[in-house]
């Protein structure tokens, strides 16, 4: 699906990340790749998972830092002259306001979940623009706790939401570019990030329960998923939020 195609993943942290599910699905699809990791603590358990899907670039990208940022699109610029593809998939809050209440949530801390999992994406985006002369795909990851109360995802359902509000905009306004965007959103996993969610092993048990297909979903699937919606094979598709989570959001929605 996605042969003699460009495609930038932000970002991998090890091989549990759904990032990393993803870049293999892109990568056996024929995709040409640029790899992400946050710092130096994380290269060691990055950079042999690039190199074992020989990925053309690896760099360091704390999103924070508008001149890694600058950095890494001038390399893509300079080494492949455009980008068809792009994932987003990064989400952090700081423990102390993730485990509160959302009334209780700090304003730093608010800002700094919003900024670094969803105002991030604009900023990768707006960079990424230029780069899709040919047309293109922003994906990012989301969650259902966007749409419905979850226990302890706290803070990060109303940046969430903000997330996949701001996919809806991006998609109107990029839309006659042929640059589509969508977010992803998957049923509990035990990523990196998810796992400074109190009780949350307790919620996987209860959605392998509840689910129709009576188990979670895996990297991989969700990496199948996300190569359709970079492939030309969604080229009518844009700005939805996409559910891969066994039909869990179907008794969500009931509850």
């Amino acid at each position: 699906m996605l042969n003699g195609k460009k495609g930038l993943i932000v970002r991998i942290a090890n091989e549990m990340s759904i990032a990393w599910g993803c870049a293999r699905v892109f990568k056996r699809e024929g995709a040409d790749l640029a790899i992400t990791y946050l710092n130096d603590k994380a290269e060691p358990h990055v950079r042999p998972l690039a190199d074992e899907i020989d990925a053309s670039i690896i760099l360091p990208l704390d999103v924070r830092n508008e001149q890694q940022c600058d950095m890494l699109f001038a390399q893509i610029e300079k080494q492949w002259g455009k980008l068809d593809f792009l994932l987003h998939s990064i989400a952090f809050a700081p423990t102390e306001d993730l485990h509160g209440r959302v009334v209780d949530c700090s304003r730093d801390g608010f800002l700094a979940a919003m900024d670094i999992s969803c105002h991030s994406f604009t900023r990768l985006a707006k960079r990424a623009e230029p780069l899709m002369n040919d047309g293109g795909a922003l994906l990012t990851v989301t969650y259902m706790g966007s749409e419905r109360v979850i226990d302890h995802y706290g803070v990060m359902g109303p940046v969430k939401a903000a997330l996949e509000s701001t996919t809806r905009y991006m998609a109107a306004e990029l839309g006659p570019k042929n640059i589509r965007c969508h977010a992803i959103s998957p049923g509990p996993l035990l990523t990196r990030a998810a796992s400074g969610i109190a009780e949350f092993q307790h919620l996987m048990d209860e959605t392998a329960q509840r689910a129709p297909s009576q188990r979670l979903v895996t990297i991989d699937e969700i990496g199948e998923l996300a190569a359709f919606l970079a492939s030309d094979r969604s080229r009518s598709l844009t700005g939805d939020v996409v559910h891969i989570d066994g039909g869990t959001i179907l008794w969500a929605k009931a509850a």
